[in-house]
């Protein structure tokens, strides 16, 4: 509505006041009154991209995984395969010529001394198969741990004793020492002493003894899960409505237990990696001639005084590897559980 002009005190009209409007008169808007809620994975995301510690390993594992699939492409474009053997630019010692270990143009991280083969390429299809036997074992020994300890946590009675007394002797046996014993005799079992196994069955060996071997930690986590999960009232509620057993494991308990789940895959990836590391170190990892880390610092023994390089770059890319994926697992862990401590 508007207002006549008042007279100021000289009698000359004054301009118009401006109607105030009260705090209740004011419009809000829909966005200002809402409130956006937020999935418990939206808020681990969150989490996760504030934290500067898991976005540093994050960024690390991306790149160390898109060079590891690149490889064939650089492969290439440098017209150099991992089995090539540059013996002409080694000396009559085996050792590569030039500066650093035969570092080049041609040659960025130099020559494996003894076969002259190219450490880059070398280094690249290694990371290849670290990478590829940590992640298959790691999913097979989830996979196996997951369903056996949604089985022993919902089981009573004799089946839980029986599946929890299994877990515990599996426990007892060290992985390392086993997995040591284990690979030979396998392997002497399908070969003979004249007959070299192929590098495939030696990496399925491997992938298998590691996953079938290795799944008791999770099997323990999610039977621990599946017990704190089984009397609660949406599991009643579940059981009320006539759903079945399949049904309760799969549809009720499993989506519940995802995150120790996710966070004990990303802690046995590392672990895979530095153990098989260490098989290829005393010479029962992956064989020739696919590449492998491990192989390159069992072979680079010999040379660390004359070449310290080519000890340094596997043993330098296993670290961070393990490194990252150790820092994100620990972040991971404490963005899926805020209540953790750091």
């Amino acid at each position: 509505m508007s207002h006549p002009p008042s007279l100021s005190l000289a009698g000359e009209p004054s301009e118009p006041v401006a109607e105030v409007n009260s705090p209740a008169d004011t419009p809000v808007g829909p966005a200002s009154r809402d409130i956006v809620g937020r999935s418990p994975g939206q808020l681990a995301w969150l989490r996760l991209r504030r934290d500067r510690t898991a976005l540093l390993s994050a960024v690390t594992l991306v790149v160390a995984m898109i060079v590891a699939l690149a490889a064939p492409l650089l492969k290439w474009l440098t017209g150099i395969d991992p089995t090539d053997k540059f013996v002409d630019r080694l000396n009559d010692f085996g050792m590569p010529l030039g500066y650093a270990g035969g570092i080049s143009a041609d040659h960025l991280l130099g020559l494996e001394p003894g076969s002259g083969r190219d450490i880059l390429m070398q280094l690249l299809y290694g990371l290849r198969t670290s990478l590829f036997i940590a992640f298959v074992s790691a999913l097979l020994a989830s996979l196996i741990g997951v369903a056996v300890g949604i089985v022993a946590g919902y089981a009573r009675g004799w089946l839980d004793s029986l599946i929890n007394w299994f877990i515990d002797v599996t426990l007892a046996f060290p992985f390392l020492i086993f997995a040591l014993a284990v690979i030979p005799i396998v392997e002497d079992r399908f070969f003979t002493e004249r007959e070299a196994p192929p590098p495939s069955f030696r990496i399925a060996l491997i992938v298998a003894t590691f996953g079938l071997f290795s799944w008791t930690y999770t099997a323990r986590l999610v039977r621990g899960q599946v017990i704190s999960l089984r009397e609660r009232e949406f599991v009643d509620a579940a059981r009320a409505a006539g759903a079945g057993t399949g049904h309760l494991l799969v549809r009720q308990f499993l989506p519940n237990i995802w995150a120790p789940i996710l966070v004990t895959l990303s802690l046995n990836v590392p672990q895979f990696i530095a153990i098989e590391a260490a098989l290829a170190f005393v010479n029962i990892g992956v064989t020739e001639p696919t590449p492998d880390l491990g192989r390159m610092i069992y072979n680079s023994i010999g040379y660390v005084a004359s070449d310290p390089w080519y000890t340094l770059f596997p043993g330098l890319t296993i670290f961070i590897l393990v490194l990252a994926f150790n820092l994100f697992g620990d972040a991971l862990r404490d963005a899926l559980d805020p209540r953790s401590t750091r």
